[in-house]
């Protein structure tokens, strides 16, 4: 039984020259000249049900048999796997997707990955230097999940360029409709990953070069040659300002609900009339029915869904709060749920402010929406649910003794009405407070 670390425990150490490597918090085995039983003898957790996987009695870490793969049916679930004592760890690193994740050191070298005796049958670490994304075999066809990773990974690594036969196999495989048997569970896995990554546009350019945006995301795709209003947008292109908004995002650190909405925010620019181009009249609702179709065909999160949401419908509101008095600014916060649910109305907040910096020459502006919105709505709490529940009530009280038949049903509107109008003037004396004088 020889015992190997293989992927992205040896590609990072190999990157960062770093001999800490060896504390990665995800590191993968792989076995080669076990069988299951012998795992199971030697106190290895079997937990593998498409192929044997094992997890190690004290560590926890993953321990695969090395393995090969047959394809028997179009998408990602249609494979054979293949194990027993005489597969190599070289054809199982063939098996792999890039060659940069195709590279192992033996487990006695282990805790310095970059200084042990690399095993890299496919040219991983050329390609780590030259900063390549290539496939390992033409096997890489047969996984379209394999093209989202590969997006992935290069929304990770932004100075990767992908290799030209690896670029012109991914199209290949669009156009035989391997994507199109994409389970939607690993879509948005591979998706949110993407988002999270340090340059997100990248993992979209990238599926858009071999045609899988369309397929996946077409409501996404059909925004690049969409002209914007040049006065608001330098970019002008509506597909060139949703990768600068998602990488303004990901410079302020975004949660991925935000980077989500940031991605369908101006989903609806894309249905525009031709006859009012470069104006968006209306885009908001439009992007808030298009997001719902894009969450429901991928299953997308609730979290992210709702958010989502909010922002395609009110960002534009947003953007002109300034202008906006007490009343107006109130009913844009109501709509926004925003008394009720503070941190995530801050949440759509960042979203806005990435949509408004991730546009030609504003990326260093500032966005004093965010504290004119924020003042407002501390103003609005500060208002006491409950004192005006009960002022109302007693009103009431009072009304039942000069009338034979109170109006007893009117009580919940009428608390309404009253709390809507005490927070109005609580935020109106915020922003009196705040004016110039």
């Amino acid at each position: 039984m020889d015992i190997y670390l293989v992927g992205g425990a040896v590609r990072d150490a190999l990157l960062a020259r770093d001999t800490t490597a060896a504390a990665h918090v995800d590191r993968d085995w792989v076995v080669v000249g076990a069988t299951p039983e012998a795992m199971a003898d030697s106190g290895f957790l079997p937990v593998g049900k498409d192929f044997p996987v094992f997890l190690h009695p004290q560590t926890r870490e993953e321990y695969a048999l090395a393995r090969t793969e047959r394809k028997t049916a179009p998408g990602y679930h249609g494979f054979a796997f293949h194990t027993d004592p005489g597969v190599t760890l070289e054809e199982d690193l063939a098996r792999r997707d890039l060659t940069i994740n195709a590279m192992a050191v033996a487990q006695a070298e282990a805790d310095d990955p970059a200084r042990a005796a690399l095993i890299d049958p496919y040219g991983g670490r050329s390609d780590l230097e030259n900063r390549v994304l290539r496939h390992v075999t033409g096997a890489f066809a047969e996984d379209p999940v394999r093209i989202l990773r590969l997006a992935r990974f290069a929304a990770r690594f932004p100075d990767f360029t992908v290799a030209p036969d690896t670029q012109a196999l991914m199209a290949h495989m669009v156009g035989h409709g391997e994507v199109d048997h994409l389970v939607p569970e690993r879509v948005w896995q591979e998706l949110s990953r993407g988002l999270m990554e340090q340059r997100p546009s990248r993992m979209f350019e990238v599926l858009r070069s071999c045609g899988a945006l369309a397929r996946l995301l077409p409501e996404v795709d059909r925004l690049w040659g969409v002209p914007q209003r040049a006065e608001y947008h330098p970019e002008v292109d509506t597909g060139v300002h949703l990768m600068m908004v998602l990488d303004m995002s990901a410079r302020l650190g975004a949660s991925l609900p935000v980077r989500f909405a940031c991605l369908c925010h101006d989903l609806g620019k894309g249905t525009t009339p031709a006859d009012v181009l470069p104006r968006h009249i209306g885009h908001e609702e439009r992007s808030a029915r298009l997001l719902k179709g894009v969450c429901e065909r991928w299953r997308v999160p609730r979290e992210c869904r709702e958010l989502a949401d909010v922002v395609a419908r009110e960002h534009g509101n947003i953007h002109r709060s300034e202008g906006l008095g007490a009343a107006a600014l109130l009913r844009l916060l109501e709509r926004c749920d925003a008394i009720r649910r503070p941190e995530r109305f801050d949440e759509v907040l960042l979203a806005c402010e990435c949509d408004a910096r991730g546009r030609l020459g504003f990326g260093e502006q500032a966005y004093p929406q965010r504290e004119r919105l924020l003042g407002a709505l501390r103003a609005a709490q500060t208002v006491d649910s409950g004192v005006i529940a009960r002022q109302v009530m007693q009103q009431l009280g009072r009304s039942r003794e000069n009338a034979s038949e109170p109006p007893a049903a009117d009580a919940g509107p009428r608390i309404a009405q009253a709390l809507h109008a005490a927070r109005a003037a609580a935020v109106a004396l915020t922003l009196k407070a705040e004016s110039p004088t």
